[in-house]
């Protein structure tokens, strides 16, 4: 995965991940619903740091790797969106209290940063033995994607679906006991068997509530990960912007909770903007056609501050 990337920035990218997450983990050690001015802050302080991350890259490896990097990080955010929406319903089935909701994405994220490696580098295998095959099969898949969202968005609305009967929490209960009731943020506690039998280990709902939402960030990854390899092929560019990008995920949940009515728009930008990724890599396949590394990224920044913007000029009304 080093690609044209020396160990050092490898080394880089790690240590400055490992020493804001152990920041973050003790900054909000305490069972505490977090506050919209904490969550802003902390969406500053991620966001501030893939800037920098991106000028690093810029200095070291120059101007093209930089736009890739923004490009790549930015459409990340912009798919998030979705998921941030079902990470909000999956807390509502469980009924998980604001003050553990932290705990759940902070070890949620964990879990993204090994899986993205594996699929960023499965992508990369395919494309290195597929070639333009792969890319365009990736195109294709991008482009649906877009679509299969432009008709969920056409449906009326529909209830939200039950997350505690989903079938990898159903698959979990047969591998280990699980405890039908909350214990704190624990996610495994000691319970005994039986009435007066042994105690032994059991999964809390909260543990059961955490595959869900790691699950879930695999099924986007697949979305998510073609999008940005029709960027980018290089895996180290590929793989830091997926992680610097949900690395915001939990602050930005927190933000998103409070203005999931207002951007009533924004899920519109974000289907635009897969459908431009998908035909831009197939046109690149074709070799009809190429745009430079910012001009990418001005497309994906244009059409996400285009939903935005939208949403406050046209308010959907109530």
């Amino acid at each position: 995965m080093i690609g044209q990337y020396s160990t050092g920035s490898i080394i880089a990218f790690f240590v400055t991940i490992g020493v804001f997450l152990w920041i973050d983990l003790h900054a909000h050690k305490k069972n505490e619903a977090i506050t919209l001015r904490n969550a802003a802050l902390w969406s500053c302080l991620w966001i501030s740091l893939a800037l920098s991350f991106g000028v690093y890259i810029g200095v070291s490896h120059g101007l093209d790797h930089m736009w890739l990097f923004f490009a790549g990080y930015f459409l990340e955010e912009s798919l998030s969106v979705d998921n941030l929406f079902v990470i909000m319903a999956i807390f509502s089935a469980f009924a998980i209290k604001d003050e553990y909701r932290h705990r759940v994405l902070y070890y949620g994220i964990l879990g993204a940063l090994v899986m993205r490696m594996i699929f960023v580098a499965a992508g990369n295998t395919l494309v290195q033995l597929f070639g333009p095959y792969a890319l365009a099969a990736f195109g294709l898949f991008v482009l649906w994607s877009a679509w299969k969202m432009w008709q969920q968005m056409q449906k009326p609305d529909e209830e939200i679906e039950d997350y505690s009967q989903h079938w990898s929490v159903r698959y979990t209960r047969k591998f280990i006991p699980v405890s039908p009731n909350m214990h704190g943020h624990n996610f495994f506690v000691k319970e005994a068997s039986t009435p007066g039998g042994a105690l032994i280990w059991k999964a809390t709902p909260l543990f059961l509530c955490l595959v869900v939402v790691e699950l879930c960030d695999v099924m986007f990854a697949f979305d998510s990960i073609p999008a940005i390899i029709a960027i980018t092929q290089d895996p180290f560019l590929v793989y830091t912007s997926n992680i610097f990008a949900i690395l915001g995920l939990r602050s930005l949940y927190f933000l998103m909770a409070a203005a999931s009515n207002m951007l009533v728009h924004l899920e519109k930008a974000v289907i635009a903007i897969l459908a431009f990724i998908g035909i831009k890599m197939l046109i690149g396949v074709a070799g009809l056609g190429h745009l430079s590394p910012l001009a990418s990224l001005a497309v994906v920044l244009g059409l996400l501050a285009s939903g935005i913007a939208a949403s406050f000029i046209w308010p959907e009304k109530k």
